[in-house]
């Protein structure tokens, strides 16, 4: 799963031993040598089904990490983009990483918590990728209510949801003994790490952010597959704001 030049075993047991916040400034600078970072075609996948969508003026990455999506949203707005995070470490990589790439509009980089975002109206446009499961279900109310503040009047709040694996299969009892071993890690050792990966179901995500007050409309991302039962391997979220 890690390529040589990645974290090792000592330093992801030193990243699972401390707090969220200090596991990714620790983890940062080798993240997107992980499986972690959210895959390119993922990301075409998104930009794909939401330039349909635009035009796009300003655009935020809810979580932004390293910056995946800020590169998604840099081929998608006119204008600005930003991305916030709260680990320091993260936006310092994904600052570096941009300052190299150039081309697109001009990206701010702002360290904050997504359940206390300090933009009101400002975006067309917010994305997210593979963050959610650092928010426990009681929280998404208000993450969800901070992203609906954010954007202006019409905008629009998109994120990509894969289907869980089937009940019984190597993955779901994988991401089940995973999520175990975190809930006792966070019984028994403080601060607490919290990343989950069956935390953020489809129906119950619709449904907070329904009463947040968004319009939503689940896109099956066609590129990425489709299942068994001819159910689409991953879908695409699409909130608006009223």
């Amino acid at each position: 799963m890690f390529t040589p030049q990645g974290p090792t075993l000592r330093e992801l047991a030193v990243q699972a031993l401390s707090s969220t916040m200090r596991g990714y400034d620790l983890l940062a600078p080798k993240f997107d040598l992980t499986p972690y970072r959210t895959p390119a075609r993922v990301l075409d996948a998104v930009a794909d089904a939401v330039r349909p969508l635009g035009p796009f003026d300003r655009g935020l990455d809810v979580c932004c990490g390293t910056g995946a999506g800020v590169g998604v949203l840099r081929g998608l707005c006119r204008e600005r983009v930003t991305g916030v995070d709260f680990s320091a470490g993260m936006l310092d990589v994904a600052s570096a990483a941009h300052l190299r790439a150039g081309g697109g509009p001009p990206v701010d980089w702002i360290r904050a918590d997504a359940r206390a975002l300090p933009f009101r109206a400002a975006f067309d446009l917010a994305l997210s990728f593979g963050a959610f499961g650092h928010f426990l279900p009681d929280e998404r109310p208000v993450l969800f209510r901070q992203v609906y503040d954010a954007l202006r009047p019409g905008g629009v709040f998109a994120f990509p949801v894969g289907a869980p694996p089937p009940v019984g299969s190597r993955a779901y009892w994988s991401l089940l003994g995973f999520d175990l071993a975190m809930r006792v890690r966070n019984t028994v050792w403080r601060p607490p790490f919290v990343m989950y990966y069956r935390t953020f179901p489809l129906a119950g995500v619709v449904d907070d952010l329904v009463r947040t007050g968004f319009t939503v409309r689940l896109l099956p991302l066609e590129v990425l597959g489709r299942r068994r039962d001819g159910s689409p391997r991953a879908r695409l979220v699409v909130a608006g704001r009223g």
